[in-house]
């Protein structure tokens, strides 16, 4: 019946008409003012560990450059026999280290005692003044069980004499005296006061503080002009110690926290303070540091103008349009631009209008760019010669709309790269650390009110070489 009432509107006709009425009502869905939710940007959290064998040859160089010359004094001491003497024990050689299981660390801790050896005040004294001198070397073994403590103080819970290596013998007035278990009780009285009764014997933090200042200090990072200031709150600190016979101590550092953004005016001068020492269970090697950025849409509207750069799309066979300003916005979990063009044709007036596109941000790793697929777009224009073209050929228009967008991301994560991989380098007297195969890439891309949310990945490993 339509074919006899209407004989000369083909079946053709009739389906492109509908496809453009079809097109009309799909595309009534995107509006630019709409408020529509938009998604949570996640925190930015931080997991460093990183494996580390010291060297007994390392720590034994450190023991020897922090321990004292003279470790004790005692006066009085009474040896019987109506005698009494005064000690001086110092160092005598290089402290040595041995690991005889995972726990216990043998050292081997030569001694130099001198002083001397006289009568007790009163009766025969009064008499003889003389004072016998001792000079003496010997070299105990003992073993030892170090604990690492969570406030960053290292305890000896275990103290074991094994040898006291050499005797110290000597003659005074006739009298022969072995003073080698006296010092054997002066070495365990010292160790009980001074050693084993405290827990936090030796504070670790002035070594470590100066280390962590370093990696932890707050940076700049500059983009496109545009400094950015990032710090990191630590949240924990984890770690598992254990001997390794015949190599060293074993560590496995843990750190978890948070990469915080600040303006340059607000960045903070030091480092934030370590917290609390924990226990370890991760024995990998791994840099995974998520930094938190962001492009304004004031700084993606210049970057996507920069990306077209003069280029005109065809609108139709008379018709190209040439983009002529952009603004970007959020549109729900994806990102809306508004497109200002002019249609220019050699056969009549320039046409105007306006094009609102909306897709999804994602990452192309080769180019480094940000693209835009699963685009969609309204057109806005008093012309129907530009509605109708545009619509007729939109499949064509989306495809290179989608394959103009690009917005250069390699600058912003070499800048990031190359921070971290200065901060995180380290050189120290004992150790030089680097960064390996440092890699960084974006999570994801979350639209807010002010700009594009980017959290960004860096991953990557240590290597440390000892002195």
């Amino acid at each position: 019946m339509i074919r006899h009432l209407y004989p000369s509107f083909s079946a053709n006709r009739l389906v492109m008409i509908l496809g453009i009425f079809a097109g009309l009502s799909a595309c009534k869905t995107l509006d630019p003012a709409a408020s529509l939710p938009l998604p949570t940007v996640p925190s930015t959290r931080s997991e460093v560990n990183v494996p580390v064998e010291i060297p007994f040859s390392t720590l034994s160089r450190v023991i020897n450059g922090i321990a004292p010359a003279e470790l004790y004094r005692q006066q009085g001491v009474d040896l019987g026999n109506g005698l009494v003497g005064e000690f001086v024990f110092s160092r005598n050689g290089e402290i040595q280290l041995r690991g005889l299981d995972q726990q216990r660390l043998e050292v081997i801790f030569p001694l130099k005692i001198q002083g001397e050896v006289g009568l007790k005040p009163g009766g025969i004294r009064n008499l003889l003044q003389t004072k016998v001198p001792i000079s003496s070397k010997l070299a105990p073994v003992f073993v030892i069980n170090p604990e690492l403590q969570p406030n960053w103080y290292l305890g000896i819970p275990e103290f074991e004499l094994l040898d006291l290596g050499g005797r110290l013998t000597l003659s005074v007035l006739g009298i022969e005296l072995d003073l080698s278990t006296l010092i054997r009780q002066e070495i365990r009285r010292f160790v009980n006061q001074e050693l084993l009764s405290k827990p936090n014997l030796l504070p670790l933090k002035p070594w470590v503080e100066p280390v962590w200042n370093q990696l932890g200090k707050p940076m700049l990072v500059e983009f496109e002009g545009r400094k950015i200031g990032l710090s990191i709150l630590p949240d924990s600190m984890k770690i598992r110690e254990y001997l390794l016979p015949n190599k060293g101590l074993h560590l496995d550092l843990g750190f978890e926290g948070q990469v915080q953004l600040h303006p340059v005016t607000a960045l903070p001068s030091r480092a934030f303070p370590l917290p609390k020492i924990s226990p370890n269970t991760d024995a990998s090697n791994r840099i995974a540091l998520q930094l938190p950025f962001a492009f304004t849409y004031v700084e993606l509207d210049g970057l996507i103008q920069n990306s077209f750069d003069g280029l005109s799309i065809p609108l139709n066979k008379n018709y190209r349009m040439l983009p002529t300003q952009f603004r970007t916005q959020a549109y729900g979990e994806r990102l809306g631009i508004t497109v200002s063009f002019t249609a220019v044709s050699n056969q009549g007036d320039p046409l105007t209008g306006e094009l609102f596109l909306v897709g999804k941000p994602f990452y192309d790793p080769i180019s480094q760019e940000i693209r835009v697929e699963d685009l969609d777009f309204i057109l806005k224009s008093e012309s129907a010669k530009a509605v109708l073209g545009t619509l007729i050929k939109k499949g064509k228009i989306q495809k290179q709309l989608s394959q103009r967008i690009r917005i250069p991301l390699g600058e912003t994560l070499s800048a990031n790269r190359d921070g971290l991989q200065g901060r995180l380098s380290l050189e120290t007297p004992w150790a030089r650390v680097a960064i390996q195969d440092l890699q960084i890439v974006p999570l994801g891309f979350y639209p807010t009110p002010t700009g594009l949310a980017i959290p960004l990945q860096a991953t990557g490993s240590t290597a440390i070489q000892w002195k």
